[in-house]
């Protein structure tokens, strides 16, 4: 893909991301979208295929953000906790919304409860690694709590900004958040 092109992709994604965040999935139209990044819309057809398919492309996104990057527990646990602290922005929100927001669709709304499971399995499997993939439903529960956690704190700090934690130093929540998501993942 050329860079122009992916240059546009980005452009599309987060102008879309914006738009079902805030209006929802169903009231966002791909001439909205294409609009807010100033490009034809129909470039959506041919880098996501549909409406849908760009949706996907923003929950991919988002949920990269949460998908642990390595094997090791502690090392996903320190991933985990720095984007819970690392400094909340907007985009944090908008993302997150993505994630947990109804959009009325339900075709809509499976992609988004499989994207969050698949990120719930990995974490799980890197919790128990010597399962040889193997997830039994106890582990998967607790995994979604994590997950729950990270996005609760996460939306706390950002969407609605809770105070004091919102603006609270991160030498306050990294260990007391680290031994929540270690109890919770380890059992």
């Amino acid at each position: 893909m050329s860079k122009d092109a992916a240059a546009t992709r980005l452009l599309l994604v987060r102008a879309a991301r914006r738009r079902f965040a805030v209006d929802g999935y169903r009231a966002t139209t791909v001439r909205d979208i294409a609009a807010d990044a100033g490009v034809n819309v129909a470039l959506i057809n041919r880098y996501f295929v549909s409406k849908e398919g760009l949706f996907r492309a923003c929950l991919d996104r988002a949920a990269r953000d949460l998908q642990p990057d390595s094997r090791d527990l502690d090392r996903v646990l320190d991933e985990l906790v720095d984007h819970v602290l690392s400094s909340p922005t907007d985009e944090d929100s908008m993302q997150l919304l993505l994630l947990v927001r109804s959009t009325g669709d339900d075709r809509v709304d499976v992609i988004r409860r499989e994207t969050l499971r698949h990120h719930a399995e990995r974490l799980a499997a890197v919790a128990v690694p010597d399962r040889g993939g193997a997830l039994d439903d106890a582990l998967l529960v607790r995994a979604e709590i994590a997950l729950s956690v990270v996005l609760g704190m996460t939306m706390m700090r950002t969407a609605t900004r809770v105070e004091p934690l919102a603006s609270a130093d991160g030498s306050l929540l990294r260990e007391p958040l680290r031994a929540a998501l270690r109890a919770l993942l380890v059992g």
